[in-house]
């Protein structure tokens, strides 16, 4: 039967809208499943390592039209005050999700590339043939399915997926602010169970992202009361906090966050971005690692439709052996890491390692970051 199209795409985040911008240029028909409208806003860190630049390049993304901060610093601090900063490798760009998922999203648009607005209920595979439904009663036929749709979905459920039904501890909080801060630099601010990152997004606009401790939250009556009796004890953020003015209505949530690697196929789909795993925010790098995922997969898939991988077992096999290539060390090192600033005693040890060998700090960047994406021409 002939298939509606060569891929369909759940999920237009980071990871699969670059996915369907790969595969477009590639000329597959593709099809793309996202149930919110565009622009949103996402809880998310909003920073970006430049390891990604030569891959945008070759995407025809021009950053620089969104006017993006230039991150080349690095700040960490303790409840104690002990703090340190350095120099980061590469360096990255500060860009928030409102404007670049849009961005992304406006350029398929313009290519013609089919962009539906629905939410997906059920994926099926039989006879070699993806059978894609949606809420709104919609049914789609596709060679190849892309799982693109975040942290958590009811599409996990029904893939019976093991980490959608283990508890978490953690919840993330974000929202823009008006503020003075550095436009060159990222902080990443440790506080009792968790830990904030700051930094300078477009149009002069703060993001401060934090990740808690769900145990210690509720204890609180809301997000204001938590913040200035708990991530008020590092004197960093409480300066930040009291001299910036909030531009949400209220800040965005998220909970249940399952960090650590996933799997990278289930049911015959290749699953990229957050819904493959989720780095800890404080490594920095979630954005990119999305963004990797999806040229990792394209550039196989290419490879299957043009014959090179012979199989659906094989172009798995060559997808879960790459991702956890690239990733899985890196979402080893962050939950080490995220383990150790839910500790104050094991952070204080931490950055006062650190700060007397500023080497382990580069050492630890360097385990969480990649190098410069090259496509495969």
């Amino acid at each position: 039967m002939p298939f509606q199209s060569d891929v369909l795409i759940v999920g237009g985040g980071l990871a699969g809208l670059t996915a369907a911008l790969h595969l477009y240029k590639a000329g597959l028909k593709v099809i793309l499943i996202e149930k919110n409208a565009y622009p949103h806003h996402k809880v998310c860190g909003e920073y970006i390592s430049n390891e990604v630049l030569p891959y945008f390049e070759w995407l025809n993304i021009d950053i620089s039209k969104l006017y993006p901060t230039h991150i080349n610093r690095l700040q960490l601090s303790t409840i104690s005050g002990k703090s340190i900063h350095i120099n980061l490798p590469l360096g990255g760009f500060g860009i928030s999700r409102y404007e670049f998922d849009n961005f992304l999203y406006q350029q398929l648009l313009e290519k013609g590339v089919e962009i539906i607005e629905d939410t997906v209920s059920k994926i099926t595979f039989n006879n070699d043939i993806f059978y894609v439904h949606s809420l709104a009663g919609q049914e789609f036929t596709a060679k190849q399915v892309i799982g693109a749709y975040g942290k958590r979905s009811s599409i996990d459920i029904k893939l019976n997926r093991p980490f959608i039904k283990e508890k978490s501890p953690y919840l993330a909080i974000k929202a823009h602010y008006k503020g003075n801060f550095p436009n060159d630099l990222v902080a990443v601010h440790n506080f009792k169970g968790g830990y904030c990152g700051v930094s300078k997004v477009e149009n002069q606009h703060v993001n401060i992202c934090y990740l808690a401790d769900y145990a210690t939250f509720k204890a609180h009556k809301n997000i204001e009361t938590y913040q200035q009796k708990v991530l008020y004890q590092n004197k960093h953020l409480e300066e930040i906090f009291e001299n910036s003015e909030m531009l949400f209505d209220d800040p965005l949530t998220i909970s249940q966050l399952a960090f650590g690697a996933k799997t990278a196929v289930v049911d015959h789909i290749l699953l990229i971005g957050d819904t493959a795993g989720l780095i800890h925010p404080l490594c920095g790098n979630g954005m990119a690692m999305a963004i990797h995922s999806a040229k990792i997969c394209s550039e196989l898939l290419l490879q299957f439709f043009d014959g090179i991988i012979s199989s659906r077992i094989e172009l798995e096999k060559k997808y879960t052996s790459l991702w956890d290539k690239e990733f899985r060390s890196r979402l080893k090192m962050g939950s080490i890491l995220s383990s150790i600033l839910r500790k104050d005693k094991l952070t204080d040890v931490l950055l006062t390692s650190v700060i007397k060998v500023p080497f382990l700090l580069k050492q630890i960047i360097k385990k969480t970051h990649g190098k410069p994406l090259i496509p495969n021409k």
